[in-house]
């Protein structure tokens, strides 16, 4: 039960409802998850001249060159085959652009801006909007569910760039679906570009190396020119430290005053998350001005983590701030989830979600 319909008494004149992402059950239509294959609102306005790279970390300021010289080269008419035109003048670019796989991966540690690259890169291409895709890896393969395999291949097919944040192998079946998808993409011209914490001959280490899928892993992995990515995270360079947990009366007040926010018990919301599908996580909370969470506690186990980091993920797209009571988000997962197989996972979760709570402070009243 949210935490919204038991927290407090009836809202005065001046204060609003709550909303309840628990009472909410979103459905997503096909033909709108391919209209939203586009940057987040949070990465919307970014380019490579908003980038401001560490002075003590030159492998940032490598990665726009690259990348920016990645994006001028994918110009020029779309080949549906991949053969001729752009994938030659691609190849024929001179450095810094590529002159390897036909797709950048970005890797490095969480908080570095690898998104916000990405991001760039798919804004700097030279294609209208409906030629190139940016979405998330929860996002793209639940198209596939949606659209069906060969269905997907001829949406994503004519595009000249398809963008993915986020690139992590949680299940052994993702690997063969994904490894057949890019690489039936890459047949018809399409280049890539994805972002992860892990370099894409380790994906999936720790949690599963059947030879099988360990082919299928260096088969992806070929696919892609890595590109390192060093530094710390820049969501707390030079910021103070987030606000420590405020009281249920507090977090409660905040929602009521708070036009569009959400209240609900943390428990009760990891419950939610289950019966949801991690790829409409976006449309839970849509509309959302600020989520409230009471009574936060550590995640039970590995499955609910995952479900939270989704949902972690989501809410820092959109700029939403998260007021909390209970425990510190620095103390959501166990330390053995912290030196598990996701770990970079659940540090980015939580480096997210201190970044929203900091952003929440201005809902309280002192």
């Amino acid at each position: 039960m949210s935490s919204s319909t038991t927290a407090s008494g009836p809202a005065s004149a001046a204060e609003a409802t709550p909303l309840s992402l628990c009472a909410r059950e979103p459905r997503v239509p096909a033909d709108r998850l391919v209209a939203e294959m586009v940057p987040p609102p949070r990465f919307d306005s970014v380019r490579f001249a908003t980038y401001v790279p560490d002075p003590n970390q030159p492998s940032q300021t490598e990665a726009v060159t690259v990348l920016d010289a990645f994006a001028a080269g994918l110009g020029g008419a779309h080949l549906a085959n991949g053969s001729g035109g752009t994938r030659r003048r691609w190849f024929a670019r001179k450095p810094p652009a590529p002159t390897g796989p036909r797709g950048v991966y970005l890797d490095g540690g969480y908080g570095v801006g690898k998104t916000h690259l990405l991001a760039s890169l798919w804004h700097a291409t030279p294609a209208a909007p409906e030629q190139k895709a940016f979405g998330t890896f929860v996002e793209l393969t639940n198209l596939v569910g949606a659209l069906g395999f060969q269905q997907t291949v001829e949406t994503l097919g004519g595009h000249r760039l398809l963008c993915i944040d986020e690139f992590e192998l949680d299940d052994p079946g993702d690997t063969v679906l994904v490894s057949s998808l890019l690489g039936r993409l890459v047949d018809r011209g399409v280049a890539l570009a994805a972002t992860s914490n892990t370099l894409p001959g380790k994906l999936g280490e720790g949690r599963f190396a059947a030879a099988d899928f360990l082919r299928e892993i260096q088969g992806l992995s070929a696919r892609f020119r890595p590109l390192r990515i060093d530094g710390e995270d820049y969501r707390h360079r030079g910021l103070p430290e987030a606000p420590a947990p405020y009281s249920d009366e507090a977090v409660t007040r905040a929602a009521y005053a708070t036009e569009g926010a959400s209240l609900d018990d943390f428990p009760g919301l990891l419950g939610h998350l289950a019966s949801v599908h991690p790829s409409r996580y976006g449309a839970l909370t849509e509309g959302v001005r600020a989520v409230c969470l009471t009574d936060v506690v550590p995640v039970p186990d590995q499955s609910t983590a995952l479900r939270l980091v989704v949902l972690a993920d989501r809410l820092y797209d959109r700029e939403v701030p998260v007021l909390a009571s209970g425990v510190p988000f620095d103390r959501l997962f166990s330390d053995e989830m912290l030196n598990g197989g996701y770990r970079k996972k659940y540090f980015r979760a939580i480096s997210r979600l201190t970044a929203l709570a900091r952003d929440a402070k201005g809902l309280v009243t002192p």
